[in-house]
Parts: structure tokens; sequence; C-alpha cells
């Protein structure tokens, strides 16, 4: 962009008012008269022309934005005046954040206060609100409940206003804990098939299996009432892939081998009902294998996108159980003359209450920053990792902001601390939240803040990912990192601090900060707006949507580096200049 100045009328200035002109323009002072007038006239513009190149943020020509460019020129206050000329064409601010800071200056970033104790109390106190034998706060459940209730009762204990909202949401419900095992007949049952492994079947041998560490329910699960009498067919189609043959699953149960190349739970159990299966068995080869149970894949936890079922089969069981246990499948039922018995209790047709507690922060303006968490984990797992740890994040921050407020006064922005009941079966909380506000959302929302697993294991450390949507925040990311190295430098050494921007549809949709990023605007005819946001991710969590994902592990000092840097960019949006 070649920059020129406002017009002046030159000529009725003197020659020592018009070398002063040309030095403050970094021009030369030498010449006549004449020759600074028509020097100044050169870098002059008419007030009602604007000569401008207006570069793309997202690709700069030369990768060179239009404010990195403008950087780099002769400042002054007429210079400024042209800038924010530029910035305003159309009734919108174009750069807005950029100019306003470059303008300001160097941003002076203070840390705010992190415990990372009080951050291990908060998630041992939310682990104990679990299910007594599952030891889960499943959304919908009495569990997600009182935990919601706890969070809300805290924030009025911090001296912060809350509210609580709840949620009617498409949700399974369990209605007694799943059985899996495998009979080998008797005395009876190799003279009379029809009674073996019955009752009355002497000497029948039993393989029993563990609710948990041996097999889990997937999502949307149904009920499957398979005996060992019924003596079902077991038919194994490797991936399960399209090219596999479901036709022959047809009145049985269908094993399934999860290796890299198997699709989602959710294309299978579409195949799985389209072809009346009774039953379906994912055999885990493929994730946490050898690393949490010695030469074994431990089942875990995995959801169903419901919106693409069109018809949910209610009476299919949907199960996963760990290598070592579907290779004895295989060996004793398939390869033998052994018997399943498949039971599972679950409601997967109708609705369960969420909640949604949050803490405000009432500011100067509707302006919002909202930091949130999910306070529900999978049903069969404290979730001490997914997600105690961001809602213990979440809660240290507001006790930390009660502080700050009471210290400071009233902030510029609106802060809201909000937790999601609903997360692990679809991002249910936060987009019925989101749906309920989108026009206060549309209006006002500054930024939203994502905590989900944000946590780092102690042993398999590859630090923190920080990343956002918008130049400006991930650009205070980067910033207030560069301080807390220098402040934090043994936290600094210990969490690596990857910080990435991401551009507006590479956000993943995979927490709770996908529908403020795509659906508070849903007009894609006008040209869609995206929400701004900022997620973190730890590293290390092996233990995810597993039974063994607890306290034992839990790392609270890891949450500092979250924690600090993502609380002082909303006390730097909050009370900086």
């Amino acid at each position: 962009m070649n920059f020129r100045y406002p017009m002046t009328n030159w000529e009725s200035l003197t020659v020592a008012q018009l070398k002063e002109e040309c030095k403050s323009r970094g021009l030369s002072v030498g010449g006549k008269k004449a020759d600074l007038v028509a020097r100044l006239e050169e870098h002059t513009i008419p007030n009602d022309v604007l000569d401008a190149e207006i570069a793309d943020e997202a690709s700069p020509p030369n990768g060179r934005s239009i404010v990195g460019r403008v950087k780099q020129l002769p400042v002054s206050v007429l210079a400024v005046i042209g800038i924010m000329l530029i910035g305003t064409m159309g009734g919108a601010l174009l750069y807005g954040d950029d100019v306003i800071e470059w303008i300001q200056g160097e941003p002076d970033y203070q840390l705010i206060e992190f415990d990372p104790t009080s951050a291990r109390g908060y998630a041992q106190s939310l682990v104990d609100l679990g299910h007594p034998e599952w030891e889960g706060r499943m959304s919908g459940t009495i569990e997600e409940h009182n935990t919601a209730d706890f969070i809300k009762g805290n924030f009025t204990s911090m001296g912060i206003p809350s509210t609580i909202e709840d949620f009617d949401v498409p949700m399974f419900v369990i209605d007694d804990e799943p059985e899996l095992g495998i009979c080998h007949a008797g005395d009876v049952g190799q003279t009379l098939p029809a009674f073996a492994c019955g009752a009355t079947d002497v000497n029948a041998d039993f393989i029993s299996f563990e609710h948990r560490s041996d097999f889990v329910l997937q999502g949307y699960s149904g009920s499957s009432f398979i005996r060992y009498v019924d003596d079902i067919d077991v038919v194994d189609l490797g991936t399960g892939n399209e090219s596999a043959d479901w036709t022959t699953g047809a009145g049985s149960v269908v094993l399934i081998h999860m290796t890299e190349e198997t699709e989602s739970n959710t294309a299978l159990f579409k195949r799985a009902s389209e072809n009346d299966v009774e039953g379906l068995i994912l055999i885990n080869e493929r994730q946490n294998c050898d690393e949490l149970v010695s030469g074994d894949c431990i089942p875990y936890f995995k959801s169903v996108d419901i919106s693409a079922i069109e018809n949910i089969p209610i009476d299919m069981g949907f199960i996963m159980v760990s290598q070592s246990v579907g290779q004895t499948i295989i060996d004793n039922v398939i390869n033998q003359d052994g018997r399943l018995q498949f039971m599972t209790y679950v409601e997967n047709a109708g609705e369960a209450t969420v909640k949604v507690p949050c803490g405000i922060i009432q500011g100067e303006s509707d302006s919002l920053i909202i930091i949130g968490a999910h306070h529900d984990t999978v049903y069969m797992a404290q979730g001490a990792v997914d997600d105690s740890s961001g809602t213990a994040t979440v809660l240290e921050m507001a006790r930390q902001f009660g502080l700050i407020e009471s210290q400071m006064g009233t902030p510029k922005h609106t802060i809201y601390f909000c937790t999601w009941g609903g997360e692990e079966e679809g991002l249910f909380g936060s987009r019925a939240w989101v749906d309920k506000h989108r026009n206060n959302l549309y209006d006002n929302l500054r930024l939203y803040i994502n905590l989900d697993m944000n946590h780092v294991d102690v042993e398999r450390n590859s630090g923190v990912t920080l990343f956002g949507n918008h130049n400006t925040d991930v650009s205070h990311i980067r910033g207030i990192s560069e301080k807390f190295k220098q402040e934090y430098p043994e936290l600094a050494d210990r969490y690596n601090i990857q910080v990435r921007k991401l551009d507006d549809t590479d956000m993943p949709y995979n927490s709770d900060h996908a529908p403020f990023v795509y659906n508070i605007d849903e007009d894609e005819s006008d040209g869609k707006q995206y929400g701004r946001a900022v997620v973190c991710y730890g590293s290390g969590s092996m233990e995810y949507h597993t039974y063994l994902d607890n306290m034992d592990r839990f790392n609270e000092e890891s949450l500092a580096v979250s924690g600090i840097i993502y609380g002082s960019l909303v006390y730097y949006l909050a009370y900086g200049d």
C-alpha cells in the first residue's frame, strides 16, 4: 500500500513549518519553499479520496497483512486517522482489534493466580459424586444432577450469582448392569442340548466376564436378552465394513474387529440394525493396546450419532470387549461349541434431563466471555481427566475471578462460568444452551473458552495444545504464554506449550466449543459468521473413557498451565487497558 497524508494548504505555511512537516513524515527537508510544498503534496491525498490496497487478513500478499505493513511506516496522529478511515469503510471496522491494540502499544499482560491444590480438591469432590458401583456421572442420571447442584453451590459460596438450567435431550437409560459370559454344556447338555447350560445342566463349564474391565456398553445400545439356552450363532464379520456380508448376521450376534480400518460406531450400528442383527460386539484391537494392561487392549466407551440413524434399534445390544475377551469368544464359541449369554438392559428411545449450571459476574457491558467444561462423564468411569480436570479448572478460575472482582470491581465484559451435561453422548447440553441463548450470543459473544481434558499425565507428557479461530485471540495467547514462560520457567519446561491458529471451518466438532463456533449463526445464505473460541487439550491420558480414568494418575499441577494462560486472557480482556 502507498500511504499518503490528508490534503493540507501547504502554501499557507512558513518554510520552517514546512520543514517540520517534512521531518515528521521522514521526508527530505532540503530545498526551497516550492520544493518543500511539492514534496508534501506528493504525499497527500484529497480528504474524500482513499487510495488503499485492502488485503485479506487470512491470506495477505507476500505473507504480510495490511496492519503489519502499516506498522512499518512513520506514525503520526494523521496516519492513525487515515488507518481508521480505511478500517471503517462500509460501516464495518476491518482489522479493528489489531488497529486498536497497535495504537495502544504492546499489551501489558498480568498473570492471574491459580491454586492447583484447590483444583484437585474440586476434582476429588466431583469424582466422589459418581455412581456407587460404576463410578460415572452419566448424563441425565441423579449423579449428573447432583454434580450440577454441587457446581452451582460452589459458585454461590464464591459470592458469584448463579443459575441452573434444565434441558430434555435424547438419551439412553441403563436400567441394570449388563452381563456377558460363555458356557460349555455339562452332562445333561451333552445329551439334551435344549437344556445345555441351564439350571439342571450338571458340570456345565462357565466363563464370566467383568463389566467395565472386560466389556462396556456403547452409546445408545438397545436391550438384548440372549441366554445360554438360546444357543445363538456368533458371526465374525472382520472389520465390518461395506464389503462384509452383513446378511449372514441376521438373527445372530455379530463380532467386529476394531482396527484402524474399522468405521465409526454409527456406521456399524446402522448396518447391524438394517440387517436384523440381535447383538453387536466390538473387539478393541486399536486403542490403548499394551499401555494400560500388559498384552491387552481394554474396552472403552464410544457413542453413536443418533441423528444419522432413522430408526434406532431398541432390542439390539451393543458392547465393546477387550482384545483378550474377543479372542476368548472366538476360541470358545466360534471355533468350539460354547454358548454365549449376552444381556443388556438399556432404554434408548426416550429423553433425559441434563443440567447446565453457570456462575455469572456481571460486567459493564453485555459483551460475553464464557468459560466452559463438561461435568458429565462416561457411565462407567470416574472421569477424573475427562472431564473433571476441565470442570475443576473452571471452578478454580471462577474462585480467582470472584476475588479479582472484589478487588478490581466490575469487569468490562460479563463473564460466565458454565459446565455442561450431555457432552459424552453428543454435546447435548451445550448445544441446547446455545440454541436457547442464540440471539444474545449472536449479538454479544466476545469469546468462548473450552477446557476439555486440559490435564497432562506426568509420564506420558507431550504438553498442552492451545488453539483458536481468531488472529487476535491467538496473538494474545502467544503473548501470555511468553509471559507464563518468564514467570513460571519450571512449569513451562515441564509442559510444552503449543499455540495454533485454525481457520473457522477447521475447528473440530468434538467438544463443547463446537456449538459456539458453528451453531450461533445457522444462516448459510447470508454469509455465515463463526463464533470466536479458544480451546485447550492436554496429553497422555490413555485411560480416557475407560474404568481406569480415576484419581490415581491425576496431575493437578498441569491444570495451572491452561488455567493461568486462559484466565490471564480473560483478565486482560476484562480489566486491561
